[in-house]
């Protein structure tokens, strides 16, 4: 007998949950796309999405995934042989310097570990030591979907700043956009960088960048770009295919206009950064308690340095991997693998989970998650410690 027959839940950070209203927004005839509403929809959405990003500057979108923002990115920001600096914070930070690596730009890094955020300080230093400006873009996750480490944007704007270097800010903030405060302008952020499938609670397959007024000007002559990758005409286009470089993603579309309007319009933003910051600290709380009695961890020790969106562990003893199987196969909750925590060849691949509470997602929906996890320990004999959901139960009550 297995209690996973009803509808399942998916509680991995990314794609994440896809709310009816957007799912049914898709099920419809193709539009027109040369002319009519889908026009209308798509300047509605541009203007969404400098909200979203806090910008009044200019913004582009592309028909791929987080692996594709971080090649228009790197496409728009150099010219091959260019220098970049990369912040490391978990997987991601990794993946975007490999991805700089094989494009032919020389990705110096900065490895902070993989549980604590970038320290302005060494970036302000790195600058100093750069005396002839090469490096062109200072590149950081937001929060790293891996290791849940959320960095600290402004901070590291004014060690940039400190260090009198013209290095451009490049952030990307796939796993944190729409879940924790974003504001790029106010912030100084020059590159901006998410996709739909995570806060934005809409299918896998749309990148996005936003870019300031003075990284526009700096890479004008960027050698990298191509006509598919190049920004440009995307976000400033004579005719309409030109935003997406041939035809427009229509069903897509559809869907993330009707996400930003609940994000934007109905919830609103501030109130959706409230609602994720509130259900990440009761997941936290619950783990806090489940470690008294056992060999259970956060991954980021600092809750400052936590992100809102995605909760990283360690549940020692294999007892995260077990944790999970069973979660899925008796209960009908999927939760996330222990990404770039431990080779999967490695023992200790076992030992690391996470829980995803961004986007489409409620007390209930958590709280449903954290007493599953709980049930299931107990079936496992996972040791743990006692009362982790009444304290995720108060902080719910306190809001």
């Amino acid at each position: 007998m297995s209690l996973a027959n009803g509808r399942t839940y998916l509680a991995i950070p990314g794609p994440s949950v896809m709310p009816d209203r957007v799912l049914a927004a898709m099920q419809r005839p193709a539009p027109n796309i040369y002319a009519g509403a889908l026009i209308d929809l798509t300047q509605g959405i541009f203007s969404d999405l400098r909200t979203l990003a806090g910008t009044r500057d200019h913004a582009a979108i592309y028909i791929a995934n987080g692996h594709g923002a971080w090649e228009a990115a790197n496409a728009n920001l150099f010219s091959r042989g260019d220098n970049g600096l990369v912040a490391i914070t978990g997987r991601f930070g990794q993946g975007w310097t490999a991805a700089a690596t094989a494009m032919g730009i020389k990705a110096e890094t900065l490895d902070f570990g993989l549980k604590s955020p970038a320290d302005p300080n060494r970036i302000e230093a790195a600058l100093r030591a750069d005396k002839g400006g090469r490096i062109r873009a200072v590149m950081v996750t937001h929060v790293d979907t891996a290791t849940s480490v959320r960095n600290d944007i402004p901070a590291i704007r004014a060690a940039i700043d400190a260090a009198g270097h013209p290095a451009l800010l490049a952030v990307d903030a796939v796993a944190s956009l729409g879940c924790d405060p974003m504001r790029m302008d106010a912030w100084g952020v020059d590159v901006l960088l998410a996709a739909s499938q995570k806060g934005l609670m809409t299918p896998p397959g749309l990148a996005f960048l936003w870019f300031s007024e003075k990284a526009r000007t700096a890479t004008k002559g960027a050698d990298l770009k191509t006509p598919y990758w190049d920004w440009e005409p995307r976000a400033n286009p004579d005719e309409y295919y030109q935003h997406f470089c041939g035809t427009a993603p229509t069903h897509h579309l559809f869907a993330l206009a009707e996400a930003l309007k609940m994000l934007l319009h109905e919830e609103g933003l501030e109130a959706a950064w409230a609602r994720h910051a509130t259900l990440s600290r009761a997941v936290w709380a619950a783990f806090d308690a489940w470690g008294q009695g056992g060999d259970i961890a956060l991954n980021v020790p600092d809750p400052a340095a936590r992100g809102a969106s995605v909760t990283a562990a360690r549940i020692g003893g294999g007892g995260a991997g077990r944790l999970r199987q069973w979660c899925e196969a008796e209960a009908g909750v999927t939760l996330g693998i222990g990404l770039g925590m431990a080779e999967p060849e490695s023992p200790a691949y076992g030992d690391f989970l996470r829980v995803a509470h961004m986007g489409h997602v409620n007390a209930h929906m958590t709280l449903g998650v954290l007493a599953v996890m709980e049930a299931g320990m107990r079936a496992l004999g996972v040791p743990h410690g006692p009362g982790a959901l009444d304290a995720a139960a108060e902080v719910v009550a306190r809001g």
